[in-house]
C-alpha cells in the first residue's frame, strides 16, 4: 500500500499546515508497518490533484491493479475536486467510513453518479479485480476523534493529566 503524502490540498490554505517532510515523517510513524510504504511521490511527480496523479500511475505502470483509498469525508466533497468522474474512471475506489460524515457521503452527488457501479458485501473484497469505475464503503469500527483534533493534540505536547509519576 503507498501513501501518498500531499505537497498541499488545493481546497485548504496552506498556511496552518506542517512541512512536508515534517508530514511524511509523522505518516511514517503513524504507519508503523513494512507494508505501507509512505512517499511523497505527488511532490517528486510535480502533481498537485488527485485525477492528476492518478493518470500517471496508471500511464506509467499500466498492468498495475490500483485501488484509491479514501475516507467518507472526501467522498462527501468530492464533486468539488478537479475531474472527480475521471478519478472514478481511472481506477476502482474504496471508501472507508469516517465519523460523522457516513450518511453525508452516501447521499453524495459522487454516490448518486456511480450507484450502479458500488459494489455490496462480499463483492467488495474483489474491488482491486474489478475494471473501474467500481466502488465500495467500508464500515468500519471507528475511531470517536477527527485528524484535526489529533494534530492540535500532538501540537500542543504532553497534557500533564496524562504524564505519568515515574
Amino acid at each position: 500500500m503507498w501513501w501518498l503524502v500531499s505537497p498541499g490540498n488545493p481546497l485548504k490554505d496552506d498556511a496552518g499546515n506542517a512541512p512536508l517532510a515534517e508530514r511524511l515523517a509523522r505518516a511514517r510513524e503513524a504507519a508503523g508497518s513494512a507494508a505501507i510504504v509512505v512517499t511523497d511521490l505527488e511532490a517528486r511527480m510535480g502533481t498537485r490533484y488527485t485525477v492528476d496523479t492518478l493518470a500517471r500511475l496508471t500511464e506509467c505502470f499500466p498492468r498495475a491493479r490500483f485501488v484509491w483509498l479514501m475516507g467518507a469525508d472526501n467522498l462527501a466533497q468530492i464533486d468539488r475536486w478537479k475531474g472527480w468522474e475521471r478519478i472514478f474512471r481511472l481506477v476502482p475506489v474504496a471508501i472507508f467510513d469516517r465519523a460523522p460524515y457516513s450518511t453525508r457521503a452516501l447521499a453524495s452527488k459522487a454516490a448518486h453518479r456511480f450507484a450502479r457501479h458500488q459494489l455490496h458485501g462480499a463483492h467488495a473484497r474483489r474491488l482491486a479485480e474489478r475494471e473501474p469505475p467500481a466502488w465500495s464503503f467500508f464500515h468500519a469500527r471507528l475511531h470517536p476523534e477527527s485528524a484535526t483534533a489529533v494534530r492540535e493534540r500532538e501540537a500542543a505536547g504532553p497534557s500533564p493529566h496524562t504524564r505519568r509519576e515515574r
